[in-house]
């Protein structure tokens, strides 16, 4: 999907809306991102376009996540340090996908193959700084991506709710995802 700034904009600030108005009509949720109806009408047409718009357009934004962090070639620190900041640089995209979570979303059976691209660069990510001794071999690389996006998700929809700062939010995802939560130095 290709979308101009302009257009981007729109989509960032309709991911928000229908996030915090799931059952507003078309004109609602223009309203809310500050368009009027028909441009929202021009823009999408219809609800059920509009949710496959914002589902392509978190599906572009991960890749362009994956790629912006250069999971393959940088040092793992440096990568997951750069890898927080951009998923924390597209929070609406972000909300709008945990708004969307479902059990079978991920399920290649049903939509889910469109997300195992991003799936399997994390995994290789994690995978490449086990054998580079940066993480820990007693966890699979499965696991670091699972944890990674419970963490990353997970306090993007705190700050949505008031419950989390944005402020610090790359330095805390950082340190709660390689120490942990304890306060006693690493054993």
């Amino acid at each position: 999907m290709t979308l101009t700034p302009h257009d981007e904009r729109f989509i960032k600030a309709l991911a928000v809306a229908i996030v915090d108005h799931p059952r507003a009509t078309l004109k609602e949720l223009a309203e809310a991102a500050g368009m009027s109806r028909a441009t929202l009408h021009r823009f999408c047409g219809t609800r059920d376009h509009l949710l496959e718009m914002l589902e392509s357009y978190g599906e572009d934004v991960l890749h362009q996540i994956i790629e912006s962090s250069c999971l393959e070639s940088a040092e793992p620190l440096a990568a997951l340090h750069d890898l927080i900041k951009e998923h924390l640089a597209h929070r609406e995209v972000l909300i709008f996908l945990v708004f969307q979570y479902r059990p079978d979303f991920l399920d290649p059976e049903f939509d889910g193959a469109r997300w195992q691209p991003y799936i399997d660069s994390l995994d290789a990510f994690f995978l490449r700084g086990q054998h580079r001794g940066v993480f820990r071999i007693d966890v699979t690389a499965a696991v670091f991506t699972e944890l990674f996006l419970t963490l990353v998700y997970g306090m993007v929809d705190a700050e949505r709710r008031g419950r989390a700062a944005s402020a610090n939010s790359t330095h805390t995802l950082e340190q709660m995802f390689l120490y942990g939560a304890s306060s006693l130095p690493p054993a």
